[in-house]
């Protein structure tokens, strides 16, 4: 008992290491996610092109490497950047990737008639997105959305190949030191706490969409 609460403040650091790490991608990412989807879905045939083409990397390839290329690899080529720049480039280019396909499938869920409207109306097409076109969007991909971010609150433990210390870090070290799992499960409750807060996040905004 004894050992787990000198564990806690290691836990403490450890946990806001990867709350902030989770919060900062998820921020950048959804967004610029859906940045990418209007522009492979609108863009010049070369800007479709060349996102396709970085869509397929970020998705074929592991994240783990990604992590290793860009903290590792971009240096050989003179641009060095500190271990936390480093993991927020790597997952936010990652997930944006991820987010991208899924806001490209939302959108072409949505019935043609529904865009056809917005013509037909001469409603604003910009209006015509916020108020109709995106609205039906978020609510489709919202559990889609959300298995990201539960993704990514366990993709965070990734960053330990660059050294930066995250909460399964810090579970490791600690049983490695203590020889017990507890620190272990200690951090698998941790992890199931983060999960639980985002799923129910989730479900009232699913409760408030409802249309």
């Amino acid at each position: 008992m004894s050992d787990l609460l000198n564990l806690i403040p290691n836990l403490i650091d450890g946990l806001l290491q990867t709350l902030n790490l989770f919060i900062i991608v998820a921020v950048i990412s959804i967004p610029l996610g859906f940045l990418i989807t209007l522009s492979v879905l609108y863009g010049p045939k070369i800007v479709q092109l060349l996102l396709n083409c970085f869509i397929y990397v970020m998705r074929g390839t592991p994240l783990l490497l990604q992590l290793m290329v860009i903290f590792f690899g971009l240096p050989l080529l003179g641009l060095k950047i500190d271990r936390f720049p480093s993991a927020l480039l790597a997952y936010c280019l990652n997930y944006a990737a991820y987010y991208a396909e899924i806001f490209r499938g939302g959108m072409l869920s949505i019935p043609l008639s529904q865009f056809e409207a917005i013509k037909v109306l001469n409603i604003k097409k910009v209006r015509g997105y916020r108020r109709i076109i995106l609205p039906q969007l978020f609510k489709t991909t919202l559990p889609s959305v959300t298995n990201e971010l539960i993704t990514l609150v366990k993709d965070t433990s990734l960053v330990y190949v660059i050294g930066l210390t995250e909460l399964l870090k810090v579970g490791k070290t600690a049983a490695n030191a203590s020889a017990s799992l507890v620190p272990f499960l200690a951090v698998g409750l941790l992890y199931l706490l983060i999960t639980a807060i985002i799923t129910l996040a989730v479900d009232v905004i699913e409760e408030k969409l409802e249309f």
